[in-house]
């Protein structure tokens, strides 16, 4: 399939690129998609949430009243759960919540991730361009040349670019990053995929493998 080329004022070049059919054309994997998403989102989570169980409670251990005769449950400890103060039951312990996945099934989602966005319409390919200087100003130009400037968009370049990603830096809505580094979570998150020329080789060439 043939992708139309865009310059960085949002007019069409006339030239056209072409994409891979089982990259940007296979027929979308949800499961895969989900799975791949689900790991990401584990991955940043710190894992080091911890409350205080009855063992790490501050508190006497002596027992706070004799066994039998005073007409309440027995207790042994104040640093007991049922009481204010104590300790809780079963609290978050620090975890490590990451967990494994096959490559070729986060291929596959990234493949479908991509196949996604193409189908909706929502992938543009542009030529590379360069910046002299880290501008964000310009960054903005080039958003509203390719009527991009009213939601979230993901340019892939296919080489770092310091001053691109600078200028790009301070805008929330807006992420810049290399064609080996693009994931299912990024991919889907954006509601418009911005490709360079470079980009789209370095990703049908990882991806094909």
């Amino acid at each position: 399939m043939k992708a139309k080329v865009f310059d960085i004022q949002g007019k069409d070049t006339g030239r056209t690129v072409e994409l891979a059919d089982d990259i940007f054309g296979i027929e979308p994997n949800e499961h895969a998609m989900y799975l791949d998403v689900k790991q990401y989102l584990a991955n940043q989570r710190q894992g080091t949430h911890k409350a205080k169980e009855r063992s790490d409670v501050k508190g006497s251990t002596r027992k706070i009243k004799r066994q039998k005769g005073t007409g309440t449950a027995r207790a042994g400890s104040i640093r007991n759960p049922l009481f204010r103060g104590g300790g809780r039951v079963f609290g978050p312990r620090p975890r490590d919540y990451r967990f494994k996945l096959n490559k070729k099934l986060k291929r596959l989602a990234r493949k479908s991730a991509l196949s996604y966005m193409f189908k909706e319409g929502n992938v543009k390919v542009i030529e590379d361009f360069d910046m002299e200087a880290p501008k964000t100003k310009d960054f903005i130009k080039i958003l509203e040349n390719l009527q991009l400037d009213k939601g979230k968009s993901l340019f892939v370049l296919g080489e770092v670019n310091k001053n691109v990603y600078l200028s790009s830096r301070n805008l929330p809505a807006v992420k810049v990053v290399k064609g080996s580094d693009i994931n299912t979570y990024a991919i889907l998150n954006a509601g418009k995929i911005v490709l360079s020329e470079k980009a789209v080789e370095a990703i049908q060439s990882i991806l094909s493998k």
